[in-house]
């Protein structure tokens, strides 16, 4: 009860910095806390979040405010995160982008329908339609304008002024007429912003803090933050769908009205409070109309529309509910504010994890529920969904396709473990399936949740979509057409990725959004109507001998980036004394102890147990990442029970005409000491440390790629062996569909016979038993 008498005094008081509670629960409302701190305690173990942090807000005051999780400061101590964590809030800014102008709109300041090119004379985006851009266009986004500005884009790290940026888009082309149909754009609301700065003449961070933050009593918010408020920031998680997980780059936007904002929950919380008081705050000072707040909550340009844009704000109904609010994401960030204006609730919701809009967006729609229900006298409650076995996975994974004459449809379930992924084959993101009661499967993961996949016999069904298990034939080969744009571009905290999927470019962008290309011109291609790019352009550079050397993206240039053996990006490194030398004095040096009992050890030479494997054993000749022979001849040995496993994959592989080529299977623990004082500290993190010993040394370790048996040639996989880029990794998303299938095939095989991959390396698998066995260190030669 004090803390929560505390806070009412605190939402009293003007101060711009207050103090304030870390926490907040009033009495009435534990409910509320308990199911939706469940929730939040479930999915943060369950999706892996490192912090989050929850805001509850009834009219006038938040009910509940709490923060989850911990973070090192600069310092290295352990910080909490809190309800006064400070977190960036991404596309949440927009929202105050347009409430300040739609402030200078009722003072007659601003016209929501003259051209903006009344405000702002120089800009001049190329626009082939008669219909000239206004405010009221650029706030809906319905301006046509590119998704990003070529300066100060989304992927610019450079962080260049507002009038920069808003300056490129006179570059740029209008991808539809204004006012057509929505296209969301941040740089539309960049050119917003800078209306606001032209014609206040005030920069905008300031003008937003002085005119709107300060005033409703946000002051632990801004869009130019000092240094005590970004040392309350806590490191945010970036993650690919291969695997990698990286902090996240903390930039200034060059677009800054668009996403720009950093904020504590209860400072969103309190804004909510003063939307909820039509306007007013909680001095007394009537900021903004109601009657400008209720235009702000109506759908713009298409009054039959139940969910869309009004101005700033995102209109859709929940249980019957009028609900408005917006989403945020950026660079490790995911928000989600939303209110049900007409009930007097509302929600924020912050996660460390970048695109994670879809559990922000979940457990901020079970408070507002929980919100309704609790008004009801109803007990809140939630649906579980619980994750599937690795039976479960193994017995559903395959293609799905519906049949004529029903539309094209295609799903591939692909089982990892306990982890079942829907694959929409033409685009669109992943979907992790958990159980959902009975047949029914539903998305439930980072990128999505609710979809439902129901089993009925051979069928699933998804949506109005009914599919059927079908065959997975082999890609045919890239054509050469296509194959020269496929690549990596952008940099590297936001890598985009050109590839091919069954005789089609597509490109994803930003880790995880898929979209099929379509040819409209030399080098130039569409991307679909759909998704958060509609309509826009992508255009590939040359250089005088044809490669291509770049890409522009919508509005956006991003260099190719330069991967593959082509490249220089073979492993290789220069070593830090001769290897001869190092080689010599490894082979005096004596293994680490082992003293736990293991498996006794019984090493074959791999092609004794089945001759048709091939060898490329890479570390008997010079092709390696030392450029020197380790081995005295090319062979493979391996533990018995690991090689009659080997032998059973590559005489199932011979049915699909493929056979096993081997690079490297037992390395005597000699030459993994050698490796590891040959090679300089800076690297040391490729090799493993001969004081563990290595699970090669193990003999239960095999590095092996497939060959076609037809021509004896080594088939393409998506990267290339000892390769020292993320093509490494077994879930690379690039390259082509053959590629991919062979690298799939390999897998599949391996771990039917009890092999697994090696997180890092698609060619690397471990058999099942190979921690039970001993460092070894017996010579080739002494092998019998």
């Amino acid at each position: 009860l004090q803390v929560a008498l505390l806070f009412l005094a605190f939402r009293t008081a003007p101060a711009q910095r207050p103090a304030t509670a870390d926490s907040v629960t009033f009495l009435g409302y534990e409910p509320i806390r308990r199911q939706i701190g469940a929730l939040i305690e479930e999915q943060m173990r369950e999706k892996r979040l490192p912090a989050l942090a929850v805001a509850i807000v009834e009219d006038q005051r938040i009910v509940w405010a709490r923060g989850y999780g911990s973070f090192k400061d600069a310092a290295g101590a352990e910080r909490a995160v809190t309800a006064r964590s400070v977190f960036r809030v991404g596309s949440v800014s927009k929202l105050f982008t347009d409430l300040a102008v739609m402030r200078l709109v009722e003072r007659r300041e601003l016209d929501l329908d003259a051209p903006v090119s009344a405000y702002l004379p120089d800009f001049a985006p190329r626009n082939p339609f008669r219909t000239p851009i206004t405010l009221r266009a650029l706030m809906t986004h319905r301006a046509g304008l590119v998704r990003e500005p070529p300066v100060g884009h989304y992927f610019d790290s450079t962080s260049p002024p507002l009038d920069s940026t808003v300056s490129s888009l006179n570059r740029t082309t209008l991808v539809y007429a204004p006012g057509a149909r929505t296209k969301y754009s941040n740089a539309g609301v960049a050119v917003v912003g800078r209306v606001l700065e032209v014609t206040q003449k005030v920069p905008f961070a300031r003008y937003l803090a002085e005119t709107l933050l300060e005033p409703i009593g946000m002051g632990e918010s801004s869009f130019d933050p000092d240094s005590s408020l970004r040392a309350r920031v806590p490191p945010a998680e970036m993650w690919t769908l291969d695997g990698r997980r990286f902090v996240a780059p903390h930039f200034g936007l060059g677009m800054a009205p668009a996403g720009s904002l950093y904020a504590t929950v209860t400072d969103l919380g309190r804004f909510l409070s003063f939307l909820f008081a039509s306007g007013r705050t909680a001095s007394g000072d009537q900021l903004i109309r109601r009657s400008t707040l209720d235009s702000m909550w109506t759908i713009q340009y298409d009054s039959a529309a139940t969910s869309g844009y009004g101005i700033g704000f995102g209109i859709s109904r929940l249980d019957g509910e009028r609900r408005v609010g917006h989403n945020g994401g950026i660079y490790g960030f995911s928000t989600h504010v939303s209110a049900l204006p007409d009930q007097r609730v509302g929600v924020v919701v912050v996660t460390t994890v970048d695109d994670a809009g879809a559990i922000a967006s979940r457990v901020g729609t079970e408070a507002l529920r929980a919100m309704l229900a609790h008004r009801s006298g109803r007990t809140p409650t939630y649906t579980r969904t619980f994750a599937t076995d690795s039976a479960l996975a193994d017995a559903l994974s395959g293609r799905y396709a519906s049949r004529p004459p029903a539309p094209r449809a295609r799903i591939e379930l692909v089982a990892r473990g306990d982890t079942l992924t829907a694959w929409r084959v033409a685009s669109a993101r992943p979907e992790i399936l958990r159980r959902a009661g009975g047949d029914t499967l539903v998305a439930d993961g980072r990128l999505a949740y609710g979809r439902r996949y129901v089993l009925s016999g051979d069928r699933l069904l998804v949506g109005t979509d009914t599919l059927y298990r079908a065959v997975a034939s082999r890609p045919a080969p890239v054509s050469i057409a296509l194959a020269p744009y496929i690549g990596e571009y952008g940099p590297d905290f936001d890598v985009q990725y050109v590839l091919e999927q069954e005789g089609s470019l597509f490109l994803l962008v930003e880790w995880f959004d898929w979209y099929p290309l379509r040819a409209a011109g030399r080098d130039t291609f569409l991307l679909p109507d759909e998704g958060a790019y509609p309509g826009e352009r992508v255009t590939f550079t040359r250089d005088a001998r044809g490669r291509v050397t770049s890409m522009l993206f919508g509005g956006v240039p991003l260099p190719r980036r330069r991967i593959g053996p082509a490249d220089g990006n073979q492993l290789r490194i220069v070593p830090r004394r001769p290897p001869a030398e190092v080689l010599a004095d490894a082979k005096l040096a004596q293994p680490p102890a082992d003293t736990i009992a293991r498996l006794a050890p019984d090493l074959v030479d791999v092609t004794t147990v089945e001759p048709g494997v091939k060898l490329d054993v890479r570390y008997a000749g010079t092709n390696n990442f030392l450029g020197v022979p380790f081995y005295s001849s090319s062979r493979a040995f391996l533990q018995r029970p690991a090689a009659e496993a080997l032998a059973r994959v590559h005489r199932t592989l011979a049915a699909s005409g493929y056979g096993l080529l081997v690079h490297d299977a037992y390395r005597p623990w000699y030459v993994t000491k050698a490796f590891w004082d040959a090679t300089p500290d800076s690297l040391r993190w490729l090799v493993a440390d001969p004081s563990a010993g290595s699970r090669h040394n193990r003999g239960a370790a095999v590095d092996l790629s497939l060959f076609d048996l037809a021509t004896g040639r080594a088939v393409e996989m998506p990267g290339t062996y000892d390769e020292s880029t993320a093509r490494s990794l077994p879930e690379y998303p690039g390259g082509t569909s053959r590629q991919r299938w062979h690298r799939e095939l390999l897998r599949r095989s391996m771990e039917a016979q009890g092999f697994t991959v090696f997180a890092m390396e698609w060619w690397h698998f471990d058999y099942r038993d190979w921690r039970r066995y001993g460092v070894l260190n017996v010579l080739f030669e002494d092998i019998h």
